[in-house]
């Protein structure tokens, strides 16, 4: 703890200075590193975001991860048995999603604003397929947003960006074991009656490293020799484990 605070203090100095260099920016801030490497004992990580601001106002931070496409499906009982019935595919659906600010009583911001920087678990944009009836693409929507937020990749609730001295701020990352790979954005808003007066992005990468990466990449280049060796290990362990029975 005591090498992050250092580190977040040598960070500031370093924005203090820049400020300087680049003319005052409304908005300054950046992460304590742009990369989380997924390794095979990896069970999640903090990050520091950290900026400074030089006018009043609520700082508002927005992680999404890479866009992918989902399915979810509706299970009905038939017959005593349950079986998928009705599905709805959404696209672009961001596979991470975090929020944190420091209005803990309400950001002043109108919905439209909410929505278009994805404020709010229930501003996420997401496109559902067209021509279906909004009631039930709504209620698809809802379960898709609940299974994120189980799987541990939505949180519901915003966490807390920290003033420091006025102008400070800090606010920590938190990255689950299970988290999804590829390009993440953090966005940094500053909001100033009723409006964004300024943004910042700023890139994370989320990789695999190791063994485990390298496995990765050939189960995606290879699929089809990916399979077959996956099935002869998986014949080769019960012929082995069978033989140890037989042993004892």
């Amino acid at each position: 703890m005591n090498r992050r605070i250092a580190f977040f203090a040598i960070c500031l100095t370093v924005l203090t200075a820049s400020r300087e260099t680049v003319g005052d920016e409304p908005l300054i801030a950046d992460l304590d590193s742009h990369l989380v490497a997924i390794t095979a004992g990896f069970t999640g990580t903090e990050l520091l975001l950290f900026g400074s601001i030089q006018t009043d106002g609520d700082v508002v931070v927005v992680v999404s991860g890479p866009k992918q496409d989902v399915t979810v499906r509706r299970k009905d009982r038939v017959a005593g048995i349950w079986i998928n019935r009705d599905s709805v595919e959404f696209t672009s659906v961001p596979s991470f999603y975090r929020v944190a600010t420091t209005a803990q009583e309400g950001l002043d911001l109108p919905s439209s604003a909410l929505r278009r920087h994805q404020i709010g678990i229930q501003n996420i944009r997401m496109r559902g397929p067209a021509g279906a009836m909004a009631d039930q693409v709504a209620t698809f929507e809802e379960a898709l947003l609940r299974n994120k937020t189980t799987v541990g990749h939505y949180d519901p609730i915003p966490g807390v960006v920290e003033r420091r001295g006025g102008r400070l701020f800090r606010t920590s990352v938190l990255i689950p074991a299970n988290v999804p790979i590829g390009t993440y954005t953090v966005e940094t808003l500053l909001v100033q009656d009723g409006r964004v007066i300024s943004a910042q992005t700023t890139p994370l990468f989320v990789n695999k490293e190791g063994f485990s990466a390298q496995i990765f990449r050939q189960a995606h280049l290879h699929p089809m020799l990916y399979g077959i060796v996956a099935i002869f290990l998986a014949g080769f362990a019960g012929l082995a484990a069978n033989w140890a029975f037989r042993k004892i």
